[in-house]
């Protein structure tokens, strides 16, 4: 089987790089790798006041507003965004100075981050039925959700992932709402 659901209650809990807070890791790859030596990675993190984000060297990041009002991002060399929930998902350089401002109280957010030659990633909303063939692919409920994926009903509650790779990773899914998809290949 290459394809399991990722209970929210079992996601590693770690310390932000930079001591500032903390992060649920959702998945990393190699499993059990650290903040130093994942290829790719999937984490949240419940932001609650103004600050610096960690620098990764070598990485490329992805963020989302999943709940809150919303973040502003300042990263360095580029216009600063708004991110809310509703918003795209904002894509930036993981090694370049980068902070962000809450715009009206705590948020979560959700990351990935690839390392930059090694592995590329995607994040979106599953509005569309997702029909790619990447490597891996996640798909995390922000509600309770219930998806067909190979032959079977799936049931995710809020901030489980179905953690997909190799051959069933480019099975057919979605549209489904309340769902975000992940896809990560190799450079």
């Amino acid at each position: 089987m290459s394809h399991r659901i990722l209970k929210a209650a079992e996601h590693r809990r770690m310390p932000w790089k930079n001591g500032r807070g903390e992060t649920v890791e959702v998945a990393v790859h190699p499993h059990g790798a650290g903040l130093a030596d994942f290829g790719w990675r999937i984490s949240m993190a419940g932001v609650s006041e103004d600050g610096d984000f960690s620098i990764f060297p070598q990485i490329d990041r992805t963020l989302a507003v999943l709940t809150g009002e919303g973040i502003e991002l300042h990263v360095q060399g580029t216009p600063t965004r708004q991110l809310t929930p509703d918003s795209e998902p904002m894509a930036f350089a993981a090694d370049v100075p980068t902070s962000a401002r809450l715009l009206a109280g705590p948020i979560i957010d959700l990351n990935v981050m690839t390392r930059r030659g090694a592995f590329t990633h995607r994040l979106t909303r599953l509005s569309t039925q997702a029909t790619g063939a990447p490597q891996w692919r996640l798909l995390l409920a922000t509600a309770p959700v219930t998806l067909e994926f190979a032959g079977k009903t799936m049931a995710l509650e809020p901030l489980d992932a179905l953690y997909c790779e190799g051959a069933e990773a480019a099975l057919p899914v979605g549209p489904v709402p309340d769902l975000w998809l992940i896809e990560i290949d190799d450079a």
